[in-house]
């Protein structure tokens, strides 16, 4: 059985306790409402052992992706950075050392789907935490979206995905553990004229989320989506993204890490 789970914070503080100034951040869907039965000592263990620690960030060369590598790194989680420009994940990548735990860049086009499945089996680390941050925005009437915009939309922010789910599956199988995180929006379930795309791909991570929640929960697996308002990332700054906003007014992209960083330990093994 599955429940989601509403997060609110403070625009102001981005603190999930004050109540100033209450905003939406998102909802994490797909828990389990059936803990999953671990012992005291697993609990213990995975809190205090690095074997446990490690996450995979997508996207982690600016935005949402970086805030969340350094929330991470503050909660002393090792990292790996996936995104295209190599120079702006080493950037974030020496500054989440800088809280002593170790930081690997990695440059992976995800838009190439095809290669994303075998680069990230071929990373040497145990992955207990995978973060699918990475994608594009797009804007256009569904009527004047071209067949390749579309399928560009879709091989970004869904199937490259799927594909970074199926690299990592087999270990968190085999430790019977780990945690997804699929960053949607709140897109996914809302109607924004010109937003058709880029909406449609959202809905559809969602219920992937869901989907492998079901899937996975008998090992040991946790999956969430987490569903944010508009962040002030430079995803409105892209050729792709024809909108004027008032960026003042969006969340920022620290609130929503920490969002996601809450997410992450929430889903630690119950030790019950």
């Amino acid at each position: 059985m599955l429940t989601e789970l509403l997060f609110f914070v403070c625009k102001q503080c981005g603190s999930a306790s004050c109540h100033a100034n209450l905003v939406y951040v998102g909802v994490a869907a797909s828990f389990s409402l059936t803990p999953l039965r671990r012992t005291a000592a697993d609990f213990t263990e995975f809190m205090t052992s690095s074997i446990h620690r490690h996450a995979l960030i997508t996207g982690a060369g600016s935005g949402i992706g970086q805030a969340t590598a350094i929330a991470l790194a503050q909660a002393e989680f090792s990292l790996v950075l996936v995104g295209r420009s190599i120079a702006k994940l080493e950037a974030v990548a020496a500054k989440a050392q800088s809280f002593g735990v170790t930081a690997q860049a990695v440059a992976i086009d995800l838009a190439e789907v095809e290669t994303v499945k075998a680069k990230l089996q071929a990373i040497d680390l145990p992955i207990d935490v995978l973060i699918n941050n990475a994608g594009m925005g797009y804007t256009n009437l569904l009527f004047e979206t071209s067949l390749e915009d579309w399928q560009q939309v879709m091989t970004l922010n869904l199937t490259s995905v799927f594909q970074c789910v199926q690299a990592v599956l087999p270990q968190m199988r085999s430790r019977k553990r780990g945690t997804i995180v699929n960053i949607a929006s709140i897109a996914a379930a809302n109607a924004f004229p010109g937003w058709g795309a880029y909406s449609v791909s959202k809905a559809a991570l969602v219920a992937l989320s869901k989907t492998l929640a079901v899937e996975e929960r008998a090992h040991g697996i946790r999956v969430v989506s987490v569903s944010p308002g508009s962040v002030n990332t430079p995803l409105w700054d892209t050729e792709t993204v024809q909108a004027d906003f008032d960026r003042a007014q969006m969340l920022t992209p620290e609130i929503v890490a920490q969002t996601i960083l809450h997410t992450v330990l929430f889903a630690r093994p119950s030790c019950n």
